[in-house]
């Protein structure tokens, strides 16, 4: 998963705070690695999440190989990790190969 019409990638630390703490609507981050199998899996779930909720989240892509200092901020210990943020702050997180039913749940959506 990497940028695309619908998901924002972040490939630097400095770029975390304005493309997800300082989103004007909910962001939904997910952590993860270009290497991963898991990661690869979830890639087409959060593309087709990011298209279909466009005008009420913002979805973010962060490969912790890009964005350690970010990774390690939020405790990045495994991928795919998935971490809602609502107006700056954490409001909740997933960690490992998921469906669109619970990312949606953690954003408040589903």
């Amino acid at each position: 998963m990497t940028s695309s019409q619908f998901v924002q990638a972040v490939t630097k630390d400095a770029d975390f705070d304005e493309g997800v703490l300082n989103a004007p609507v909910p962001v939904l981050v997910v952590f993860r690695a270009s290497w991963n199998g898991p990661c690869k899996q979830l890639a087409p779930v959060v593309e087709k999440i990011a298209e279909d909720f466009r005008t009420e989240v913002r979805v973010v892509s962060v490969d912790i190989d890009d964005c350690p200092e970010t990774s390690r901020r939020y405790g990045v210990r495994s991928v795919p990790m998935a971490v809602a943020f609502e107006q700056g702050r954490k409001t909740g997180s997933h960690t490992g190969l998921t469906n669109r039913e619970t990312l949606l749940r953690l954003m408040g959506l589903g």
